[in-house]
């Protein structure tokens, strides 16, 4: 459920440099925060029960971190030589991080005093895997099914972020390797190899998830890293010196018209997608939607003052785009916490007032904790960022420790009173 991001995840979204050290810095590319914000607002309406293909937003969540991600360490190979590990890390550390941790400690608390028991029981469950960056393969163990039992868990979205950071884990390693060798090699053999080692992880991760498709549950297919991976393989594709050299022959011309077919061709497959009940998104369709996304911000990058490039770079869009990341993590807890019983209203009344609620959590999460630790906090870097971070997790441990789990038989189903009812219930409507 969304990415990155989800969940989805932000990133810079200044064109990646790939030609060489030399090249001058690109500038901001407005369509790319525009396409964030798009996404965040696919997932919210699917979420919401308004907009059957928004779950696509996390597919376009996963493109845009690969497509940034591997820019920005291309872009630092080919200015250095290699990939500060370490650096990185503590980069994304500061970026995901004090956001996740509000999310997490203000939704444990809020469930608490307001949730069911069963909900903060489940809440409590899923919090070490969720700080563990296990989510989904914790999601998947327990056979939480994506499609039909999110609404128990506080935290079922946040598999997307796991995917994602797990990734941020393993791929800037391969990059370091891919950059290392007896011989020096130039951002230009450097980007190749790159190129061929996503697209072959790309294709084997579309294997793997053919295989592993099932009759009747998608969730180990849909939330599984290694059959997630071609999402943000191909976006990491797309970032590399050969894709990016493609797009440039084009022409502007060209490129704008490419971005147009591509943009009504992602608009029509989220209008036609149905989640569980379209069966081909498995065997190939999210493989060709992730692939669409790639080359549409390709071409976007390379020309963002086409027509689709100012649409998607409007201002509106462009702001939900830099709310992104703390609306995704917010919205799915005032989703379940404000139920149509206790808001005491349906439809699209309800789904305004919790659009609102969980813009308004973003914001301030964006303004109050996000930007402040990013931008501002010289502690959050080096030994001192260390520090915060361990001291962070420690009070998250502690908060999770001292809440009152529900006793074992709160929230459970009363076996006497099902069978009591069953003859009822096989001859409702609703059975």
């Amino acid at each position: 459920m969304p990415a990155p991001a989800p969940a989805l995840s932000p990133t810079s979204t200044a064109v990646p440099g790939s030609a060489s050290a030399a090249s001058p810095p690109r500038r901001h590319i407005a369509p790319l925060d525009g396409l964030r914000g798009l996404a965040v607002l696919g997932v919210l309406l699917f979420h919401a029960g308004r907009f059957s293909g928004g779950f696509l937003g996390v597919d376009l969540f996963f493109v845009l971190s690969g497509f940034l991600i591997t820019g920005l360490l291309l872009k630092e190979t080919a200015r250095d030589g290699r990939v500060d590990l370490v650096a990185f890390w503590g980069r994304r550390a500061r970026r995901l991080f004090p956001a996740l941790a509000v999310a997490l400690a203000g939704t444990l608390l809020l469930v608490w005093a307001f949730g069911s028991p069963a909900l903060l029981r489940f809440g409590l469950d899923d919090t070490p895997w969720v700080l563990g960056n296990l989510a989904n393969w914790h999601f998947i163990a327990d056979q939480v099914g994506y499609w039909d039992s999110a609404d128990t868990r506080v935290f079922s979205h946040l598999w997307s972020i796991a995917v994602e950071e797990q990734f941020y884990l393993v791929w800037p390693p391969v990059l370091w390797l891919l950059a290392r060798g007896r011989r020096p090699r130039g951002p230009r053999a450097v980007g190749v190899r790159v190129a061929v080692v996503a697209a072959a992880g790309a294709a084997a991760s579309l294997a793997l998830m053919i295989a592993f498709t099932g009759p009747v549950d998608t969730t180990r297919v849909y939330e599984g890293t290694d059959t997630r991976a071609f999402s943000l393989l191909l976006g990491a594709l797309m970032a590399t010196g050969p894709a990016s050299r493609l797009v440039a022959r084009l022409g502007a011309r060209a490129a704008s018209w490419a971005a147009l077919v591509l943009a009504c061709g992602i608009v029509t497959y989220w209008l036609l997608a149905d989640g569980q009940n379209s069966p081909s998104l498995f065997r190939g369709g999210l493989f060709l939607h992730a692939l669409a996304a790639a080359l549409l911000i390709g071409c976007l990058a390379h020309t963002p003052d086409s027509p689709v490039g100012r649409v998607v770079g409007s201002a509106p869009l462009r702001w939900f785009g830099a709310i992104s990341y703390s609306l995704y993590l917010w919205h799915w807890p005032v989703y379940v916490l404000l139920s149509e019983e206790r808001l005491g209203t349906a439809g699209w009344d309800r789904t305004a007032i919790i659009v609102a609620v969980s813009v308004a959590a973003a914001t301030l999460s964006k303004y109050l904790v996000e930007d402040p630790v990013r931008f501002r906090a010289r502690w959050a870097h080096g030994r001192s960022g260390a520090l915060a971070l361990l001291t962070a997790l420690a009070a998250l441990a502690a908060l999770w420790a001292v809440i009152p789990e529900p006793r074992s038989g709160a929230g459970s189903v009363d076996i006497t009173r099902l069978a009591a009812c069953a003859p009822e219930l096989t001859h409702g409507d609703k059975w």
